[in-house]
């Protein structure tokens, strides 16, 4: 069957010709999608690794026309923890997501339509709620949401209808300019958490698809900053990294990532030339709207930390929220709604 004109199956950050099915935004609604396979589920075809090149691959969908109005050596390492000292999810569902990311490969990217990419140029981007995610969750207008989780509701992660970066539209090794994507959450209330557990929030970007009750920074593809302890995740499933201060009612919290080209001729070559164009990307964190840390991606890390496959500039990035317990919270994807403000 014909494919859309422009589109090539062969992810062009690798070069690794194997192909695998970007992401579906033909649906007209904002329901979620389908829940995540059982563990012992065999993925969907069209998630599976073939030598041949999948049928009718669907194009970024266009929301706006289905809802109107619309120095050389990295730092030292860092340490980790085997557990989180304030809560802990069910290793049924670590081992569940583990599953999921074995057997779902992540998206690769597509060039997206002009509409598409103008609405996340304009930062009108929409949550997708979850079937995990019990509680209120609106759309306040373009680029803002608000959400109220109910009282001991599980974990779950709310995502970005759209990536926030593009990899193949915003790559730098595209564009030779660097990129930058970041949105800020205000917290207005933690309320009962689930079970003895602390309530909390974390803030974050991952790679699609994603299991829908991991908070981002659990899983592959993914990282978070968490509110109860202040640890840092990067595709860590035990206890994260010391980071910050545990985020206090009222602030508003903000997350980025910076992609940019290596600097170092040699780097430079080794991106251009080697098995995957791996950018440089550093990640930043503000409490309203002041710096408050960060770190760079491929700083070295123990061997038991996990990778960072999804985030060097390969595939695209979502915004990601993780929740557990009741929270009140304020997303903003609009810049002239940050505390915090970018220099040029």
């Amino acid at each position: 069957m014909a494919q859309p004109p422009g589109y090539h199956h062969t992810n062009p950050f690798t070069n690794d010709d194997q192909s695998i099915p970007p992401p579906s935004y033909d649906a007209a609604t904002s329901s979620a999608p389908r829940g995540p396979p059982a563990p012992t589920t065999i993925p969907p075809q069209s998630f599976q690794h073939s030598a041949s090149a999948p049928s009718d691959p669907p194009p970024y969908h266009n929301w706006q026309e289905a809802v109107p109005d619309t120095s050389v050596f990295p730092p030292p390492p860092i340490s980790g923890y085997y557990s989180s000292g304030t809560g802990n999810a069910s290793s049924d569902d670590a081992q569940r997501a583990h599953d999921f990311c074995d057997h779902t490969p992540l998206w690769l990217p597509v060039v997206p339509s002009n509409p598409v990419y103008q609405a996340v140029a304009q930062h009108d981007l929409r949550p997708v709620q979850q079937r995990e995610y019990a509680g209120q969750l609106t759309h306040t207008a373009p680029g803002y949401w608000f959400g109220r989780t109910a009282d001991r509701n599980g974990d779950c992660c709310v995502l970005t209808h759209l990536p926030l970066y593009f990899a193949a539209q915003d790559s730098p090794f595209l564009t030779e300019k660097a990129k930058t994507i970041y949105f800020e959450i205000k917290l207005f209330a933690l309320r009962a958490g689930p079970g003895g557990d602390a309530s909390g929030l974390s803030l974050g970007f991952a790679a699609q698809p994603y299991p829908s009750w991991r908070s981002p920074g659990w899983e592959r593809g993914s990282l978070g900053v968490f509110s109860d302890d202040g640890c840092r995740f990067v595709n860590d499933s035990w206890g994260g990294r010391d980071f910050t201060a545990p985020f206090r009612v009222g602030e508003t919290l903000g997350i980025g990532m910076t992609l940019s080209l290596p600097k170092d001729p040699l780097a430079m070559a080794d991106a251009m030339f080697g098995t995957k164009r791996k950018c440089v990307v550093e990640v930043f964190f503000t409490r309203d709207g002041r710096p408050a840390g960060g770190w760079n991606l491929h700083e070295e890390v123990d061997a038991d930390a996990g990778g960072v496959e999804g985030l060097e500039g390969d595939f695209d990035l979502y915004g990601a929220i993780g929740l557990f317990g009741g929270v009140d919270f304020q997303a903003c994807f609009d810049p002239a709604g940050w505390r915090w403000r970018p220099t040029e």
